[in-house]
């Protein structure tokens, strides 16, 4: 009895200790609290996979210098719910960014939307680019999650 105890308690010790790394590579921390504006960006490469689907594209900054950007979405399956497939960007296409841009200053960060040259937007979740009611991928000020009722 003492035995399956112990064992019960070291599983448990085991799953909590693997539990706080798995948190953390899905928190926010990371990254500017709110998003950054990149006008007339092009996309060099779009990756469609998992765990998360990359965009790669250039922008031009105030002195003409071309920085190479690297922004992380989610994967393709939630994507896909959303409106998105694999050739929803396509190398060459121009497009505005808003993304939160990781807090090291690199060229790279997490998507909260993306608009297309026809004005159409591509959203990173359901949530993303809401900027006027305050919300955004990583702040809901209901609490509440995106598909559930007020």
């Amino acid at each position: 009895m003492k035995g399956k105890l112990l064992l019960t308690l070291a599983v448990c010790s085991g799953l909590l200790f693997l539990c706080g790394p798995a948190m953390a590579h899905h928190g926010d921390a990371a990254y500017q609290d709110k998003p950054v504006e990149l006008k007339n960006a092009t996309v060099t490469n779009f990756a469609w996979s998992n765990p998360h689907s990359l965009i790669e594209f250039d922008v031009k900054d105030a002195d003409g210098k071309v920085g190479h950007w690297v922004c992380e979405t989610a994967a393709p399956q939630a994507l896909r719910l959303i409106g998105w497939d694999k050739g929803s960007l396509m190398p060459g296409d121009v497009i505005t960014v808003y993304m939160f841009q990781a807090k090291t200053g690199a060229l790279t960060g997490r998507l909260n939307k993306i608009v297309l040259a026809d004005g159409s937007e591509l959203h990173d979740t359901q949530l993303g680019g809401d900027a006027a009611k305050g919300k955004n991928r990583y702040n809901n000020p209901n609490g509440a999650e995106p598909n559930e009722s007020k």
